[in-house]
């Protein structure tokens, strides 16, 4: 249970593999701009109390794999990430302005996928395990 981590009524491992795009996948995330990219995806994700466990800033998107809190969704998360780092980037680079007139410089949407260290068939082995050891439960099957 090294791994986990404790909140004041939790204990969680909730990894997101995160990847955003650029408007138009543009090649705009170069240089200074990427470093500023890189640094304020870092402050929020501080801010937030969000572990990144590994990153990349390309060119033209954006991938994260993060370890966050159960009270922050993914959705929450990729918002906070998106509208942020678009705002004050084109608030310090003259150049993103021109190129992204309407104020985006992310493309709507985003790709998540859930990770850890346990896969869905340990999980059903754990959960028949259970089944068996307490009779008196009652079990749920089929597709939820």
């Amino acid at each position: 249970m090294k791994d986990y981590r404790y909140g004041s009524h939790s204990i969680f491992d909730i990894r997101l593999h995160l990847v955003w795009v650029t408007k138009y996948r543009y090649p705009v995330l170069t240089n200074k701009i990427a470093l500023r990219c890189r640094e304020l995806i870092l402050q929020i994700c501080e801010a937030h109390e969000i572990n990144i466990l590994s990153g990349v800033v390309s060119t033209d998107h954006v991938h994260l794999y993060v370890s966050l809190p159960p009270q922050l969704s993914p959705s929450k998360l990729v918002m906070r990430l998106k509208g942020r780092t678009s705002k004050k980037l084109q608030e310090e680079f003259q150049e993103l302005r021109k190129r992204y007139w309407g104020q985006h410089v992310w493309a709507r949407g985003y790709f998540c996928v859930s990770s850890g260290n346990v896969t869905d068939e340990v999980i059903r082995e754990y959960l028949a395990g259970h089944a068996d050891k307490h009779a008196d439960e009652i079990t749920v099957e089929g597709q939820l």
